[in-house]
């Protein structure tokens, strides 16, 4: 279809039913403006042609905090913030790229995808999914893209990745007819943070983003983890969920999260194991005096949220198959206590009067205290950053105006989970 025929799609009743189930039914009129709004633009650049229309979500981490480092399990979902491109095969062996949000726009030479010295940006980024397609066995080809994002950089909801299974479901349109599965995208998107940007990222954020709706992951053979996902009707619940942005502090964090998966894998090592998904909490427990001799408190504090953790995740997605929605907030609750009193990741000693995300969080609970509803818990990394927030739809307009009112305007942002993961929204319209 040329560029005034999608438009004609957008106004169909499909495209309102996947408008709802992707952004909600109040945003389908605004969404329909954002990607009319696309297609021009890359009519303007581009001129017409047969194009097609993409989005790729960010995510969010449920339950599992830092435990995917030490082959752990996870429970995440996609939200309603994408990525949107519109894309075209161009016949060449040339990737033109607009960033309209990020201002950037480049092409890349396919027979050119060597790294940058830097290894860094978008364009080294891109360079690396090109490769990783061809490293996997993939065909790739030369198309342009135009590329807007609402997805909150630097809150933990994956930019990056998001950005990554966009093009990923991209090129698997166009190029590879459409067979690739979703753990394909995420591996690619993988191998081009760990060889374009030196990341030693993992699976987390790219399976979260390409396979949509809620999942949980396994990571006991990290080559291969095993994803299931999770079917629940999250809307059905009138909950949403709300990223709070509390500061990303001063400190360098480098230091603090790298400490984490070094000193539960210290705690394995004590046993002659890698990492902690080889050893038992029981082991632990029963020598416990020369643990703590070998690897120190803390470290064993962090192991014994790891195994606790562990079983919250199963316990929540127990809960999320039986309609337990009341369980899984109460989990929820105690993510956040444990990652507070024993993973000890909500401010860093090295400067320890900075405490954004322990005000927020304290703030939060008191707040859930008084309504007697609700779950909140630090999310992704730590230290500084940004807490997740579950709340019933009747008070998140109270809780945006409370929080903000407190950590500044804009810091609060209303999400759902969303059922779709890295789609070509024209094949679904």
């Amino acid at each position: 279809m040329n560029v005034d025929q999608t438009m004609e799609l957008l106004n169909g009743a499909k495209a309102e039913e996947l408008f709802c189930a992707l952004y909600g039914a109040g945003q389908v009129e605004a969404q329909r403006e954002r990607y009319g709004t696309l297609l021009e633009g890359y009519r303007k650049k581009f001129g017409d042609g047969d194009v097609k229309l993409f989005s790729s979500p960010g995510r969010t981490e449920i339950s599992g905090n830092h435990t995917d480092h030490n082959h752990g399990k996870v429970l995440a979902g996609s939200i309603n913030l994408d990525c949107v491109g519109v894309a075209a095969v161009n016949h060449s062996n040339k990737v033109h790229i607009v960033s309209v949000t990020f201002g950037q726009e480049f092409t890349i030479d396919l027979n050119h995808l060597a790294p940058s010295p830097r290894k860094a940006g978008t364009e080294d980024l891109v360079k690396g999914l090109l490769k990783g397609f061809q490293e996997s066995g993939y065909a790739v080809g030369g198309f342009n893209a135009y590329i807007t994002s609402n997805v909150i950089s630097s809150a933990g909801v994956s930019s990056s990745a998001a950005f990554e299974m966009l093009l990923c479901s991209m090129l698997n349109t166009f190029f590879n007819e459409g067979r690739m599965n979703t753990v394909a995208y995420a591996h690619i998107g993988k191998y081009a943070e760990n060889h374009y940007w030196d990341k030693a990222s993992g699976l987390l954020d790219q399976m979260a983003c390409a396979v949509g709706g809620l999942i949980t992951i396994d990571f006991m053979e990290p080559a291969d983890p095993r994803v299931e996902k999770i079917e629940f009707d999250f809307s059905s619940q009138n909950h949403s969920l709300i990223i709070v942005q509390t500061g990303r502090g001063h400190a360098d964090l480098s230091a603090d999260y790298s400490s984490i998966p070094n000193e539960m894998k210290k705690v394995a090592e004590y046993f002659g194991k890698e990492t902690c998904s080889e050893i038992s909490e029981q082991e632990v427990i029963d020598n416990l005096p020369k643990v703590r001799a070998y690897a120190g408190d803390r470290s064993v504090m962090r192991a014994l949220h790891f195994f606790e953790e562990n079983k919250r995740v199963e316990t929540m997605v127990a809960a999320l198959k039986q309609g337990d929605f009341a369980l899984f907030l109460e989990n929820i609750t105690a993510s956040g206590n444990s990652s507070w009193k024993w993973l000890q990741n909500c401010y860093t000693n090295s400067s320890y009067q900075e405490q954004g995300i322990s005000v927020a969080l304290a703030l939060t609970e008191l707040f859930i205290a008084e309504k007697g509803k609700g779950a909140c818990r630090v999310h992704g990394g730590g230290f500084a950053g940004v807490i997740m927030a579950m709340l019933p739809n009747d008070l998140v307009d109270e809780y945006v105006a409370y929080i903000e009112k407190a950590l500044g305007e804009g810091t609060a942002y209303r999400m759902s989970i969303r059922p779709y993961g890295s789609i070509c929204v024209s094949d679904l319209c």
